[in-house]
C-alpha cells in the first residue's frame, strides 16, 4: 500500500471525470436524504425526507462541495472549507451529502502534508468515527461502495473497518444487504477479495459474528446454467430457455413460509463462470440475469475450478464458506443441477453446515435413476424434473407455504405455455411432466 502524505501540492482532480454530479440549474421543494445511486432500491420514509429550508440549505452545501472538488487543484484551504461544511451540516444535510456526492472522489481530492494539516485523515476520522453515528445505513453503504472503489489503501480499509464496528445487530445485516444491492463491490468481494489488510478482515469477520441476529430468513443460493436457464447439457428445452417457475420459486423460498413476507433480495447466485480482476465477467453475468427477471449477487469461480466436477464443487464450497461467514444471521437454500458439480457441492454443504443449509434442490437434466435419486433424497438432496416438483419438496420441508406453492405452481404453467418449443411431441412431454408434478403438490397440499 501506498503512502497518501503529499509533501508539495495538493493533487490534481482528473478533468476527465468530475467528482461530483454537475450542480443542478434549479433546486428541488423536497430532496431525500436517504436516496443516491450507491444503493439500488432504496425508498426514503417520509422521517428521510427533507423539505423547505432544509432542502435549501443542505442543496446549498452540496453545491458548494460541488465547486470546490471541481476546481482543478484542490488546495489545503479548500480541503478546510470542505470538511467545515461537513462538519456543520445536520444529520439529515450530512444523508443527503453522502449520498449525493461521490465520495471516491471527494476522499481522493483530500491529502494528508508532510508538515500538515492532515486534511485526508481528518476526513475519514470526521465521517467513521465522529459523526458515523449520524450516518443512515443509505449512508453508510455509500460511503463503503466509495471507499470499496477500485485498489484500497490502508486509510480506507481502516475506515471500512470503522464504519462496520460502528453498525451493529439487525443494523449491521442491514448495511450488509445494502452493500450486496450494488454492482459486483460486492460484500464477499469486499472481505474476501478487497481487503488487504488480514487484520481488517479479522476485526470486521469478528464483529459480524459477535453482532449476528438471527433473522428466521434464509438466504436463497443458485447455479446459473442448466439450473436457471437451459444452457449446457439440458435437451428437454430450447436452448436460453429460464426454467418454468424457476422465478416463482426463488421468490418464495426468498419470502419464506410466514403469512408475512420476509425481506426481499436474498437471492444469490453461486456459479462456476471465473471471474476477472475488474468483474466483466460478472457484470455482465449481472446484466443478463437482470434482462431475464431476476437480480442478485453473484458469487462467481475461475477458470481453475471448471477442470472437473470435484473442483466445480470445491470452489462453489469456498464461495459458500466465506458467503455463510459473513451472512451468519441466515440459514440457506441451494438450487442447482445434475449436470456438473451440484449434487456434489450440495452433498458437501450439509455437512459443511448441516444446522445452516435448509434444503438442497436440483434440476435433473441427466436422468439420473430412481434408486440414486433416493439414495441423494435421503441424505438432504432432492432431483425434480420441474420446479413444481422442487416447490413441493420445499413446501414439504417447511421453506414455503401453501399459497406459495400455489404461485409456483401457476407461475410454472404460465411460463410453459410462452416457451416456443421445437415440437408438439417436445412440449407435450414437458407439460406430461409438469402435470404429474402439480398432481403430486396437490396431493401434499391435501394432506393435514
Amino acid at each position: 500500500m501506498t503512502s497518501r502524505i503529499n509533501p508539495q501540492v495538493p493533487r490534481p482532480i482528473p478533468t476527465t471525470r468530475p467528482a461530483t454530479p454537475s450542480t443542478p440549474t434549479s433546486r428541488p421543494a423536497e430532496v431525500s436524504a436517504a436516496s443516491g445511486t450507491a444503493f439500488t432500491g432504496t425508498v426514503a420514509s417520509s422521517a428521510d425526507r427533507l423539505t423547505g429550508a432544509d432542502a435549501v440549505s443542505a442543496q446549498a452545501k452540496l453545491d458548494a462541495i460541488s465547486r470546490l472538488v471541481s476546481s482543478r487543484h484542490v488546495d489545503r484551504a479548500e480541503e478546510g472549507r470542505i470538511l467545515d461544511i461537513l462538519k456543520s451540516a445536520s444529520p439529515r444535510e450530512l444523508n443527503y451529502l453522502a449520498t449525493k456526492l461521490d465520495l471516491h472522489e471527494l476522499a481522493e481530492a483530500m491529502d494528508d502534508r508532510l508538515a500538515g494539516p492532515d486534511n485526508r485523515t481528518a476526513f475519514f476520522q470526521l465521517l467513521t468515527k465522529e459523526r458515523v453515528g449520524d450516518l443512515s445505513i443509505p449512508a453508510r453503504v455509500a460511503l463503503i461502495g466509495a471507499l470499496q472503489n477500485g485498489k484500497t489503501d490502508r486509510q480506507e480499509e481502516h475506515a471500512i473497518r470503522d464504519v462496520f464496528l460502528a453498525t451493529k445487530g439487525s443494523e449491521l445485516t442491514a448495511l450488509k444487504n445494502g452493500i450486496d444491492a450494488g454492482d459486483y463491490h460486492d460484500l464477499q468481494q469486499l472481505v474476501f477479495r478487497d481487503l488487504d489488510d488480514a487484520g481488517v478482515q479479522k476485526s470486521i469477520l469478528e464483529h459480524i459474528k459477535a453482532q449476528a441476529v438471527p433473522t428466521g430468513e434464509s438466504k436463497v443460493l443458485s447455479d446459473i446454467d442448466d439450473t436457471f436457464y437451459v444452457n449446457l447439457k439440458d435437451k428437454r428445452y430450447p436452448g436460453k430457455t429460464v426454467y418454468p417457475g424457476v422465478r416463482a420459486f426463488y421468490a418464495e423460498l426468498d419470502r419464506g413460509p410466514q403469512a408475512e413476507a420476509g425481506r426481499k433480495g436474498d437471492l444469490a447466485f453461486v456459479t462456476a463462470r471465473p471471474n476477472d480482476r475488474l468483474g466483466a465477467v460478472e457484470a455482465m453475468t449481472e446484466k443478463m440475469l437482470k434482462d431475464k427477471g431476476v437480480e442478485a449477487t453473484v458469487l462467481s469461480g475461475d477458470l481453475l475450478s471448471n477442470l472437473s466436477h470435484e473442483k466445480i464443487a470445491e470452489k462453489k464450497l469456498e464461495n459458500f464458506q466465506q458467503y455463510r461467514q459473513v451472512y451468519p444471521e441466515y440459514g440457506f437454500s441451494f438450487l442447482g443441477d445434475s449436470g456438473q458439480g451440484d449434487v456434489l457441492f450440495g452433498l458437501k454443504m450439509l455437512k459443511d453446515s448441516p444446522a445452516l443449509v435448509k434444503g438442497v434442490f436440483i434440476n435433473d437434466v441427466i436422468d439420473t435413476p430412481p434408486a440414486k435419486r433416493a439414495e441423494l433424497k435421503a441424505q438432504g438432496v432432492y432431483l425434480t424434473d420441474t420446479y413444481v416438483g422442487a416447490a413441493t419438496e420445499a413446501f414439504k420441508l417447511g421453506l414455503i407455504n401453501q399459497d406459495g406453492l400455489g404461485r409456483v405452481i401457476a407461475a410454472a404453467r404460465k411460463d410453459l405455455d410462452a416457451i416456443p418449443f421445437q415440437s408438439d411431441v417436445q412440449k407435450a412431454a414437458r407439460k406430461a411432466e409438469l402435470d404429474r408434478d402439480v398432481a403430486a403438490a396437490q396431493q401434499a397440499m391435501a394432506v393435514p
